[in-house]
This record gives structure tokens, C-alpha cells and sequence, in this order.
């Protein structure tokens, strides 16, 4: 599952994005990647690990919420899991 964020421009500076990722492990867990930055220029990459997918799904719904209450904008979901 793929969530692409990203905030309206304020006019000089490129916008800001947020991507939140779920992918599986190769030991059955979770991990919630994320990755931030401004578009055009340099990023970050986060990985966080979660035991289960229900869990992992959690997060990125809570992580999606704080993104959305910060002013970004949900542009793009891809995944048959999408999230409430």
C-alpha cells in the first residue's frame, strides 16, 4: 500500500511531500517506510517495523491523520488495502 501527501505551494518554494509505504518483511512482519522531503530536491527515508499488519496499518492511519491535520493534501493511494 502506497499514500503520496503532499502541501500546496506558497509560491517560491517547491512543495513539500510525504509518501507512506507498507511492504512486508522477509520474516512475516510489517514495515511502515516513509519518506519526506520537498519535491525536486533532496529526501528522507524512514523505515519503521511492526510484528503484525494490523498494526503496521495502524500506524500508517495515524501517521496519515498527522500529515493531513499539518495542512498536506492526500494525492495519490495505491493498494487494495486503502485505509479509512
Amino acid at each position: 500500500m502506497r499514500l503520496f501527501l503532499q502541501q500546496r505551494p506558497d509560491g517560491h518554494d517547491a512543495p513539500r511531500f510525504v509518501q507512506l509505504m507498507l511492504q512486508p518483511d522477509l520474516f512475516g512482519g510489517w514495515a511502515l517506510v516513509r519518506e519526506t522531503g520537498q519535491m525536486g530536491g533532496r529526501s528522507t527515508v524512514r523505515r519503521e517495523q511492526f510484528p503484525d499488519h494490523p498494526s503496521a496499518l495502524a500506524a500508517l492511519e495515524h501517521a496519515r491523520d498527522q500529515q493531513l491535520k499539518r495542512g498536506f493534501q492526500l494525492m495519490f493511494t495505491q493498494g487494495t488495502d486503502a485505509p479509512k
